[in-house]
């Protein structure tokens, strides 16, 4: 089944720092019809302000894809990676057993 949102109906939650845009319930949105959708967790469209980002935290049991559509994201985590991934790259990150991160 093709579900076609406009950004502006996607949920929405702005922190000042982080400007997030949530397809599926997560987080402070809540939405009854966008719960459970198979193994999709979280998909989000986050724009993120210059010079912050998400502090160090764990994650487990999960492959995260980062695609950056403008600027470049810097990540490093427990086991020892750092990188940046610029604008048209994408960044996949397998949590396995566990791992902490930070963008």
């Amino acid at each position: 089944m093709i579900d076609i949102r406009p950004f502006a109906g996607l949920g929405h939650e702005d922190h000042g720092w982080l400007d997030a845009r949530h397809h599926f319930s997560f987080a402070g949105y809540q939405d009854r019809d966008r719960m459970g959708w198979g193994k999709v967790r979280v998909w989000n469209d986050d724009t993120i302000a210059p010079h912050t980002g998400f502090n160090p935290h764990p994650h487990n049991d999960m492959e995260i894809v980062t695609f950056v559509r403008s600027g470049a994201v810097s990540h490093e985590d427990s086991l020892g990676n750092k990188g940046r991934t610029a604008a048209g790259d994408v960044q996949v990150m397998s949590a396995g057993t566990g791992i902490v991160h930070g963008e």
